[in-house]
């Protein structure tokens, strides 16, 4: 598998793009602030695997103002957020262990659809993949008694240093055995595919969580299933470490460009706000919001400027005309202002 020349070629990139992006965790100032957008970008596509249809724009507005038909899928995307956001917090109290992924799925599934099929345990029932039934189901995961011990076996092998195995392989191997193992009754995909993002950062391969496969796994969700698949037909690791690869080396890429063009941005609007003299001070304490949540109100700016609402509505009146702000409820109250050019750049 090591000797495979094709995948030293490409784990030796992914370690590169890893190292590129990590270097913007140091000299991106304020880069929590676009972090908790990649967080939300990461939320919207790791549910859109699971058939969730809501995206950034609906994901960032508050329950109030989501439509009835679309609350539920807006649920599940907040909860992911709250679940991965949960898991980082964490990670220098609990290890990258059961024990955190158990309390990272409780939150996932917290009165959402699946909040019935026993948040935070692991299965005590079969379950499988595809099909209407387990009689025509395309894949069937161990048996419930087993799960425990299999997930202590996946635990150990994360932390075992005794033996070499390139971190970037040791977490496709993990998520690969994580989604065969599939422990829970529901939510598997999304808490696998978190556990990536987990794992480089308690590894210190990342010091900030800014890399996320689910946008390059729902492009190729044909491909990802596949190779999954071949791995468990075939015993075709190799093919499988390949595309992971690939995905952490494409993602890596992606987000090195979007960090780019947050800079661009923030110089541009930056620059754009100083002519707005004596407001620019506070045009630019909502701009700092802005870069960590897009979409903002008349109320919200009052709470960050402390104006007068005729005040409020003349910067934001300001900010419209320089085109930093873009109304997207057409309604005459209750306005609501996305940041549009900022979330351009996450999809």
């Amino acid at each position: 598998m090591l000797e495979d020349m094709e995948v030293l070629k490409l784990l030796s990139q992914a370690d590169r793009q890893l190292g590129r992006l990590d270097m913007y965790s140091e000299y991106v100032p304020n880069i929590d602030l676009f972090i908790s957008m990649h967080v939300l970008k990461e939320a919207t596509q790791s549910s859109k695997i699971e058939g969730t249809k809501t995206n950034i724009e609906d994901a960032l507005l508050d329950q109030k103002d989501v439509n009835d038909e679309k609350r539920d899928d807006w649920e599940e995307v907040q909860n992911y957020i709250e679940a991965l956001n949960y898991a980082i917090t964490n990670l220098g109290k609990l290890p990258f262990s059961s024990r955190l992924i158990r309390e990272t799925h409780k939150i996932l599934l917290k009165g959402v659809r699946g909040k019935h099929k026993r948040p935070g345990e692991f299965r005590i029932s079969q379950n499988w993949i595809g099909g209407a039934s387990i009689n025509d189901a395309t894949f069937i995961p161990p048996i419930h008694s087993d799960v425990n011990e299999y997930m202590g076996d996946l635990e150990n092998f994360a932390h075992n240093s005794e033996s070499f195995f390139p971190d970037l392989l040791k977490i496709a191997l993990i998520h690969y055995q994580f989604e065969t193992i599939h422990p829970f009754l529901d939510g598997n995909g999304r808490v696998g595919r978190l556990m990536i993002t987990l794992y480089l950062v308690e590894k210190g391969i990342l010091k900030k969580p800014t890399l996320y496969l689910s946008d390059f796994f729902e492009k190729h969700r044909t491909l990802y299933y596949d190779n999954l698949t071949r791995v468990r037909e075939k015993g075709d690791i190799v093919q499988w470490f390949k595309f992971f690869l690939v995905g952490v080396i494409e993602t890596a890429k992606s987000s090195i460009d979007t960090f780019d063009s947050i800079l661009k941005l923030q110089k541009e609007v930056e620059a754009k706000i100083q002519s707005l003299g004596s407001r620019s001070n506070n045009a630019q304490l909502i701009l700092n919001h802005l870069f960590q949540r897009p979409i903002i109100d008349a109320q919200k700016v009052k709470e960050l400027t402390n104006l007068s609402s005729p005040s409020v509505y003349k910067l934001i009146d300001e900010l419209e005309k320089l085109e930093i702000l873009n109304e997207i409820t057409g309604a005459k109250r209750g306005k609501i202002y996305l940041f549009r050019e900022y979330t351009k750049l996450f999809k």
